[in-house]
């Protein structure tokens, strides 16, 4: 167990506490040792945070992209942090495809605040385009690692569904690193039993301009909101709850709406 015990302790030395304000944050992976953090886009709302690295240091940071579709964001630490910031532990990413049911996993994070919190469990599907695995997540540990037994990275965790936690693979983060966000709604999506809650709306984007608002539980799966995305169409027809009631808006793709 002693080689177990190292392997989560690399994994504190590359995992971050972001705080995008002064109400509190999540986590976050250095993904490189010259200072790009991975972290969920639901975290990192602003276009500026703080990261506190394992050993207390703080530095600013950018964000440089964000794929609120996937949840997903990039952090930089700030030029100026970038010296004293020097020798960063990267993450070993690993190929999430590769993952199996069944096999051991390990989630690092800050929940409630608690940095460098460890839970442990096992994988219990790695398909759809999540993985979902019985390790114990909250406030706090979205944007962490979650890894699998030899320490490399295989996902980042994002959201608790019917007990679960669930991560976006490594796979896709890393494709978002290097290609960018892909066409979008313009919202943060968090995945519910039911649908997908809309947590903030990007003023001026295609969901803006379809009156959606945050709150509104889009119904349906992330699977079908991405092939729809990725059908070529410029307007898609979207079924959502407000309140009690169903609801469908009709979102053209690149619109903007007009400023009140």
């Amino acid at each position: 167990m002693r080689a177990f015990g190292e392997i989560a302790e690399r994994l504190r030395r590359s995992t971050v506490q972001v705080f995008p304000d002064q109400r509190g944050g999540g986590s976050g992976v250095i993904w490189t040792s010259d200072g790009a953090i991975m972290t969920n886009a639901h975290v990192a709302r602003k276009d500026a945070a703080e990261v506190r690295l394992w050993d207390g240091r703080r530095f600013p940071a950018r964000v440089t992209s964000r794929d609120a579709r996937r949840d997903l964001a990039v952090l930089r630490v700030e030029a100026s942090g970038l010296d004293a910031a020097s020798g960063l532990d990267a993450v070993v990413v690993g190929d999430s495809s590769a993952l199996r049911p069944g096999e051991l996993v390990m989630a690092i994070g800050s929940p409630l605040g608690f940095a460098g919190a460890l839970s442990t469990g096992v994988a219990h599907s790695a398909g759809g385009g999540w993985i979902y695995a019985s390790v114990r997540l909250a406030p706090g540990n979205s944007g962490g690692p979650l890894a699998n037994a030899r320490g490399e990275v295989i996902g980042i965790n994002t959201a608790i569904v019917n007990g679960l936690g669930m991560a976006v693979p490594s796979n896709a983060a890393a494709e978002f690193l290097r290609h960018g966000p892909r066409p979008a709604l313009g919202v943060t999506l968090r995945p519910e039993v039911h649908g997908l809650r809309i947590l903030q709306v990007e003023p001026h984007g295609p969901a803006a301009g379809a009156s959606l608002r945050e709150g509104d539980l889009l119904l349906g799966s992330f699977e079908e909101l991405t092939a729809a995305l990725d059908s070529g169409r410029e307007v898609l027809p979207v079924r959502f709850l407000r309140g009690e009631r169903v609801r469908e808006a009709y979102v053209h793709l690149g619109a903007t709406a007009e400023a009140a």
